[in-house]
């Protein structure tokens, strides 16, 4: 072999080595620091690792199989409950807002829900006023943000955020126009729309399990549902 081939494959090795490296130590940081941006954890293990070269920077997707791998091997006693728990208070939660047609989205959907992920539901109304009023009338104290998403590849579109504590865990809702539920906005991890789940979907999630190859059938009925 070449030297030059040799040096080719030897740094190509490097590179993905060092793509996994930074791929765990950021989903290390997600884990146990709570952080779930996934570009921002990736730039901060990096500079952890002093990993300056672009290339080594590993994809979402990488990242969030890392992260269930972490899981897996660091939090199999503990982060199964807190996924449950999680999924439980999302079902009384669409309940609550059955009449903004709401669905689960995000973390407690994927299965990768620990103790600092909020149940992030994304609810419908034509009326910008209709959810807060809602949570008013009902003695629900919330917080109001605002959030950007990408409606498509070009174009991004910010829209109102409700955050409200019950039973002691994070709530996180995003309002949609109605006409939302016909297309979803883009996935941070992959840039595909986001998977969603009605109600009927959670309860069946919740009642089958969520081992890999039976979440991907449910989120797949998800899909058509919503």
């Amino acid at each position: 072999m070449a030297r030059g081939e040799h040096h080719r494959i030897h740094a190509s090795d490097r590179q993905q080595r060092n793509r996994l490296r930074v791929a765990q130590e950021a989903a290390r940081l997600m884990s146990e620091h709570g952080i779930r941006d996934f570009h921002r954890a990736k730039l901060k293990a990096a500079e952890r690792l002093g990993i300056l070269d672009e290339q080594a920077l590993p994809r979402n997707q990488e990242i969030e199989q890392a992260l269930r791998e972490h899981q897996r091997l660091f939090q199999a006693s503990s982060q199964p409950r807190l996924l449950q728990e999680r999924r439980e208070a999302a079902v009384e939660a669409m309940r609550f807002l059955a009449r903004f047609e709401p669905r689960l989205v995000g973390a407690v959907l994927d299965g990768t829900a620990d103790a600092h992920s909020a149940v992030c539901l994304h609810v419908f109304s034509d009326d910008p006023d209709a959810v807060p009023r809602h949570l008013h009338e009902h003695g629900v104290p919330f917080e109001m943000q605002t959030r950007r998403l990408r409606t498509s590849r070009e174009e991004q579109a910010e829209f109102p955020v409700l955050l409200f504590a019950a039973d002691a865990l994070p709530f996180d809702l995003t309002v949609l126009p109605h006409n939302a539920l016909r297309q979803a906005p883009l996935n941070r991890i992959d840039e595909k729309p986001m998977r969603r789940a009605a109600l009927a979907a959670v309860e069946e999630l919740l009642a089958e399990g969520d081992g890999m190859d039976e979440l991907e059938r449910m989120l797949a009925n998800a899909t058509r549902r919503a």
